[in-house]
């Protein structure tokens, strides 16, 4: 009997069950996603091919304990049914900038001209379908029309789609870190399922604090799609991995909570940019002040 589990709860809460499901459920064969809901909620829907209502039922408030946070929660039996791909068929493409990110059901039907990303829904945050991530995706876009960048970072990749993106329309290497195990393993599947496994390198790294983030520095671009609070911590460790004029893309913060994030990095002589809202989440642009060479190039 196939087993439904549907979580509900502040995108936090929600973004946490999200990923511990994904650690602890996902090998055993449970589909996980995360949408965005009315009100400002959203939920969690773990699929189980097989199991029992109050066995799963069990099992879940058990693993989850504290980390549940109180977030409400129901376990339903479905129908007989392949719940997996009707889930996964309902998601229509998304389409940023020249980017369209689309499930392997709508294989072959990117239009041409169009650079075609892969991510189905499951294991790892960032399918597209949020606004974060699809507002870094035009975003990222728009920068790459107009600059040339070498060195590239994407700090929390997730399922690995902007670092894909990133390789996809710049043919360049792209340092990719997360600090899920179960997130390295997806966003690798992806950059391979995607034809850019040479291109993304994925490694588990929390933060910074990794040796390949250091060796690859300094950056001419860096895409952090994380939260606000991380994001304001990682201003001092960060920055310095800036390359002299180069560009910062953050994501996954709230519009209130822009001023914050912004004066955390103005301190380490990052500054603003550009400022966009998507569906009600804000992408910043900032970057590191070019050389004295760099200003005279650019007056010239």
């Amino acid at each position: 009997m196939s087993v439904k589990a549907t979580f509900t709860a502040a995108f936090p809460e929600a973004r946490r069950i999200h990923e511990f499901l994904g650690r602890d459920y996902s090998e055993a064969g449970a589909a996980i996603s995360l949408d965005e809901r009315a009100g400002g909620l959203w939920s969690v829907e773990a699929y189980f091919e097989d199991g029992d209502v109050e066995a799963v039922a069990a099992r879940l408030r058990d693993g989850l304990g504290t980390d549940g946070f109180g977030a409400p929660f129901e376990v339903q039996a479905l129908p007989e049914t392949d719940w997996v791909a009707a889930g996964l068929s309902s998601l229509t493409a998304v389409t940023a900038g020249r980017f369209v990110v689309h499930g392997g059901h709508e294989r072959g039907r990117v239009p041409a001209g169009r650079i075609a990303i892969e991510i189905d829904a499951g294991q790892a945050f960032g399918t597209g379908h949020h606004a974060t991530t699809a507002g870094c995706l035009a975003m990222l876009d728009r920068l790459v029309r107009a600059c040339r960048f070498e060195r590239l970072l994407d700090l929390g990749t997730g399922s690995g789609v902007l670092a894909i993106a990133l390789a996809k329309a710049l043919r360049r290497p792209v340092l990719a870190t997360d600090i899920d195990p179960q997130a390295v393993r997806v966003a690798r599947a992806n950059a391979t399922l995607n034809g850019v496994r040479n291109f993304v390198r994925v490694v588990a790294a929390p933060g910074v604090a990794h040796p390949a983030i250091k060796h690859g520095a300094p950056y001419d671009l860096v895409v952090a799609n994380i939260l606000a609070e991380p994001l304001c911590r990682l201003a001092p460790r960060l920055a310095p991995l800036i390359a002299k004029g180069g560009t910062l893309v953050l994501s996954g913060l709230l519009p209130h909570q822009r001023e914050r994030v912004v004066a955390s990095y103005r301190l380490h002589g990052i500054a603003l940019r550009d400022a966009r809202i998507f569906a009600g989440w804000s992408v910043l642009v900032l970057g590191a002040p070019p050389t004295a060479r760099g200003r005279q190039r650019a007056k010239g």
